[in-house]
Formats: C-alpha cells, sequence, structure tokens
C-alpha cells in the first residue's frame, strides 16, 4: 500500500471590489481592447483598505474545510503560499492558525511567487507521504495590489488579489496512476533569470517594499517552454500522457501563454480550466481560484486525471498531477 494525498475540498475567496479594463483605462493610459487582444484579462478583483492576505486566505481556508468536512481539530499541518506576506514576520500562515482556532500542528509559508501553490501541495504532500502529518490546509494567498507600480501600464493591467485553498488527507492505495489523490509533483527554479520578473525592494537590501518589474516577452517565451516540460515530466513519472489529461489547471498569467502551452502539449482548449479573464494573474492564488470554480461549476468530477502548473518569478516553476 502507498500513502496518496487525497483532495477533499476547495474553497476561495475574492475581494469585492472590482476593476474593469474600462477603469484601468482611466487611470494609466491602455485601453479595453488592448488588455483584452495581449492578455485575455477582462477585470480583477482588488483587496480593500486594511484588507490583508491572511483575511484572504482565512475566507478561502473556511471555505475549503468546509467543503472537505473537516474539522480545524483535524488539522495537522497549514502551508500557505505567498510572495505578499502580512508582516516580513511572523508567516502569514500562523496567522490564518491563529485566527481559525487551530491550537495543534504547525504552519508555515512558501514563496515560489505564482508557482507558489503548487510547491505548497508539493511540500504538503511529502509531509503526508512520510506520515508526519494526515491532514493538510494548502493556501495560495496574495495582495499583489499592494507591490504594483500604477503607472507602469504594463504590469498593473496584468494582476488581482484573491485566495484559494485545498484540504488534503492522507490515505492508503495501490500506488498506480488510478488511485485518487496526489500522483507526482515536479518542481524547478533558475536563479539566473532573476532579472525577467522580480520586485525592487525587500527589508535586506532597500528596507522597503518596492515594485514588481518583469520583462513581459522573455517571461513568455520562458514560460511556454518550461511549463509544457514539466507537464511531460510530470506525466513520464507515472507512465502517462497529455491525451490522458482530463483537465489543466494552469497559473493564470495571460491566456496567450495558456493558449500556446495547451497548443504545445496538443490538448484542446476545453480541457484547459481559464479563469484569467475575470481574475487576471492572482499569483500564487490562481491555481487554487480555478481549481475551486472547476469543482463548484461541476467540470471537474471525481475521477478525473488534474495537471495543475504554474512559474513565477525567480524563476521557478513546477507541476501537480493529481487524480480527483
Amino acid at each position: 500500500m502507498v500513502r496518496r494525498s487525497q483532495i477533499l475540498g476547495c474553497g476561495s475567496y475574492l475581494p469585492e471590489r472590482v476593476i474593469t479594463n474600462d477603469e484601468m483605462a482611466e487611470l494609466v493610459d491602455t485601453s479595453d481592447e488592448w488588455i483584452t487582444a495581449r492578455t485575455g484579462i477582462k477585470k480583477r478583483h482588488i483587496a480593500a483598505d486594511g484588507e490583508k492576505t491572511s483575511d484572504l486566505a482565512l475566507h478561502a481556508a473556511t471555505a475549503a474545510l468546509s467543503a472537505a468536512g473537516v474539522s480545524v481539530d483535524d488539522l495537522d499541518m497549514i502551508v500557505l503560499a505567498t510572495a505578499t506576506p502580512d508582516e516580513t514576520f511572523p508567516a502569514t500562515a500562523t496567522v490564518v492558525q491563529a485566527e481559525l482556532g487551530m491550537t495543534r500542528g504547525f504552519a508555515f509559508d512558501v514563496q515560489a511567487v505564482c508557482s507558489g501553490f503548487v510547491y505548497g501541495m508539493a511540500v504538503a504532500d511529502n509531509f503526508l507521504k512520510v506520515g508526519q502529518a494526515d491532514t493538510a490546509l494548502v493556501i495560495g494567498a496574495e495582495t499583489f495590489s499592494r507591490i504594483l507600480d500604477w503607472s507602469d501600464r504594463g504590469t498593473c493591467v496584468l494582476f488581482g488579489d484573491g485566495a484559494g485553498a485545498v484540504v488534503l488527507k492522507s490515505e492508503n492505495g495501490d500506488g498506480g496512476p488510478e488511485d485518487r489523490g496526489i500522483l507526482a509533483t515536479r518542481l524547478h527554479a533558475d536563479g539566473r533569470k532573476h532579472d525577467m520578473l522580480y520586485v525592487d525592494g525587500g527589508p535586506s537590501s532597500t528596507q522597503s517594499t518596492g515594485h514588481l518589474r518583469m520583462l513581459g516577452k522573455e517571461v513568455f517565451r520562458h514560460a511556454v517552454t518550461n511549463l509544457s516540460s514539466v507537464v511531460l515530466e510530470t506525466l513520464d513519472e507515472v507512465g502517462l500522457a497529455s491525451s490522458d489529461i482530463d483537465w489543466l489547471v494552469p497559473h493564470q498569467a495571460n491566456k496567450r501563454i495558456l493558449d500556446s502551452t495547451a497548443k504545445k502539449l496538443k490538448l484542446s482548449p476545453e480541457r484547459v480550466i481559464v479563469t484569467v479573464q475575470d481574475h487576471a494573474n492572482t499569483s500564487a492564488a490562481s491555481v487554487p481560484l480555478a481549481l475551486d470554480q472547476a469543482t463548484t461549476d461541476g467540470r471537474i468530477k471525481q475521477g478525473d486525471l488534474v495537471l495543475m502548473e504554474a512559474m513565477g518569478g525567480g524563476f521557478t516553476w513546477g507541476a501537480c498531477l493529481a487524480r480527483w
């Protein structure tokens, strides 16, 4: 028998405030036509004044626990993926832990930017597989609006705020690709690509938060290559092919990246979960937000093979393959 991390439930949260492309055009020199044609984005949610990453994460976590039918008392660990923590320290995960009323186990943050949720799933899965925990809450939550340069039309139109979460529970399986749960994860990083996507601030360098900076064309080129490669690598580990995938749940960065990656994998657009038009790029929150939408509307069903993938600043990238 093999220990598998089964996904018991998903949850998500989006701030109430919505900014459309037309409203963005009032802030910077852009237009709905320009943003839509290049990114597929139509609107984004923005956290309210005083609304922190932990607030978004708490809402998503509560929804996921409810969907999973799991009590806070059953949780052994929380992994929170974010590049926009409430504070330099402590970990935002511990804030959520306290707000949930969780008084046992452990909680920590993972920072891999847009790949953060996939990294978090891999980390939690490994804890569950070796028996150091039985039940885990994995959250991706971001308030990227706080690190945007709102005068930079090349970046400020791309991002939004939000949070998503899943509950994992260790169960025994046969060890084959038909098992329910996480079948394989693969993670990568290449720090040489730092200057293509980063924030120009930090406590040990400038003692300020800084703003997001990006070389969009370079990020696009690397994203399509890296994402398609890690998807095939993850599938190959369990002897499956891209044709076996029921649903691809990609990081929602740009519609053109989603389309190009799907084309390279020879996947029809109908098998790709796309939410970028409604959420924009929510970094570590984008994959769990898309997961929750696709499970809530009934597209993802028990037994489906679901492939999650993402790439973010660093560069970091990875994939997580699960049988629902």
